[in-house]
């Protein structure tokens, strides 16, 4: 089976020391392409060069909205200059956060929204962070008609994720389905279309429950495809074969994988 990580933070300086083992694992385990969201401007052009080394990863530039004060104008503008360069397959992690203490709002707004046009300018997708926001994104996207991509770690309702789906938008799921107590969560993966699915780690974050408490990583993608299995009835051959056909369409990455 081939699989895609449609989320992944590749670049975060705890798998520095063993980056190559890491690659490894996640080629062993069968994910052949893995995509790289930035978090913020400081950290392009070493996720740039580490995209480059590695012909599997693939770059997203953006500014994640739990670093606004890390954020300014000017990185909005040097935006538009990175997304020239056509090494992007996205723009984010972009989004509204209003989960953290308390969150600059109407600041943060402005980013996603300035993140949203460029995205539109250069036909782009989106990976798009929503926590405690989910409705507040979908009011947004709304004013962006033609523009798709993926609500990263979806949290929403069922009811929500039919909009967003009509919209153009898919859910990336991760993690936290594979937690037995996610009951809400599992009840929406039962339901979602197979078509409207991306499988991620956000790595080295939000890590399965297997791997509770430890460093998340790709190689542990193929939890989260059996536990979705699990919960809607059908294959691993199956839904690795959906998922990743929709990664490679939403994100327009090349029909045969390069390890």
């Amino acid at each position: 089976m081939e699989l895609i990580d449609t989320h992944t933070h590749l670049d975060d300086s705890g798998f520095t020391p063993d980056l190559e083992q890491v690659l490894e694992r996640a080629g062993n385990a069968g994910i052949s392409t893995l995509i790289v969201p930035a978090i913020q401007a400081s950290g392009w052009s070493a996720l740039r060069q580490l995209c480059q080394h590695y012909p599997q990863l693939h770059p997203a530039y953006g500014l994640h909205p739990m670093f606004m004060s890390q954020h300014s104008e000017e990185d909005l503008a040097a935006l538009t200059a990175w997304l020239a360069r056509d090494d992007a397959v996205a723009v984010g992690e972009c989004g509204l956060d209003f989960y953290i203490p308390n969150p600059d709002k109407q600041r943060q707004q402005q980013f996603f929204e300035a993140q949203l046009e460029q995205a539109r300018h250069y036909r782009l997708p989106v990976i798009v962070h929503a926590r405690k926001a989910v409705e507040q994104v979908i009011l947004t996207l709304r004013r962006y008609p033609g523009l798709t991509g993926v609500l990263h770690s979806f949290s929403g309702s069922q009811q929500q994720a039919e909009r967003l789906i009509e919209m153009g938008f898919m859910m990336g799921l991760g993690g936290p389905a594979t937690y037995a107590n996610a009951h809400r969560l599992h009840s929406l993966i039962t339901w979602l279309p197979s078509n409207s699915l991306l499988l991620e780690t956000d790595s080295p974050d939000q890590p399965t429950a297997a791997h509770r408490g430890e460093r998340n990583e790709p190689a542990y993608l193929p939890e989260v495809l059996h536990t979705i299995c699990h919960l809607k009835g059908i294959s691993a051959e199956q839904l690795a074969q959906a998922t990743t056909a929709n990664a490679r369409r939403l994100f327009n990455l090349p029909a045969t994988a390069t390890r």
